[in-house]
């Protein structure tokens, strides 16, 4: 579904990608991992257009998408979410979902004026596509609630339900966990579970909480100082003594890799 081709990314002379290279499975759910500075984030930005790479290349489905805008890599199917969320904070969430399709006709002046009908008739498909989200998500007690009096996990949620109402092809999750309770988390991982299962989802997932790697991911790929040092399970990764070394490297002795990892985040957030 996507191949990483030798990526490099410099900010003046600071190199945040040195030589990524990765390979992401359609129908996997795939963890990238790594310490604080490792890359991954630049990476993410690189693959969904944020960025433009130093060099490499960035293929798609076989197609060179190199350079191209999230606007337009969105119509091709890929999506990403964030760390914090960007909902429409004064729309319910319902609206919210509504936004997300591409070339709706109200949005055109001459169909508005001249196309009432069709206009109404696709907006009630959309309206219909929204509920069928919502449902699917089990927040339908928050449908008409204003995102912006969320939970940081119903807008967790809320993102993952954007990419539902488009043919997503692979959907990129940037800490999907981070500022969510385990109750809200798990939902949200049963979610992405179902989502892959039952309609073939492709997921790439940033994310420290090691539990919720192991049980969502197969396989993890981890990155350090602007590259990929490794790859395979939970268990594999979290044995390898390059990756230990990787995060023993910031200064974290004697513990468990998810230790490291939520020290890490906790750090990054203060």
């Amino acid at each position: 579904m996507i191949k990483v081709d030798n990526i490099h990314k410099s900010f003046g002379g600071f190199k945040a990608l040195n030589g990524a290279s990765l390979e992401i499975e359609k129908g996997s759910i795939t963890g990238l991992i790594g310490p604080n500075g490792a890359g991954k984030t630049t990476l993410f930005n690189v693959i969904a257009g944020a960025l433009e790479p130093t060099s490499g290349h960035v293929y798609l489905d076989g197609e060179d998408v190199t350079g191209l805008k999230p606007h337009e890599l969105f119509k091709k199917g890929m999506l990403r979410t964030f760390q914090i969320a960007h909902e429409f904070s004064t729309m319910t969430v319902r609206e919210n979902l509504m936004m997300v399709p591409d070339g709706q006709l109200g949005e055109n002046l001459w169909h508005a004026w001249f196309s009432g009908s069709k206009v109404k008739q696709q907006d009630a498909e959309i309206r219909k596509k929204a509920d069928e989200v919502i449902e699917f998500l089990e927040i339908s007690h928050v449908a008409n609630e204003l995102a912006g009096n969320l939970s940081g996990g119903q807008k967790k949620l809320l993102e993952l339900g954007r990419t539902m109402m488009v043919d997503a092809k692979v959907v990129f999750l940037d800490e999907v966990g981070a500022g969510v309770n385990r109750t809200l988390l798990n939902t949200i991982g049963d979610a992405i579970l179902r989502l892959n299962k039952e309609r073939n989802y492709t997921f790439v997932m940033i994310e420290h909480d090691m539990d919720f790697i192991g049980r969502m991911c197969d396989p993890v790929i981890v990155m350090a100082e602007g590259a990929v040092l490794a790859e395979g399970t939970a268990q594999e990764v979290q044995q390898n003594e390059q990756v230990i070394e990787a995060y023993l490297g910031t200064g974290l002795k004697n513990k468990p890799i998810e230790q490291m990892a939520h020290k890490q985040d906790e750090e990054a957030k203060s």
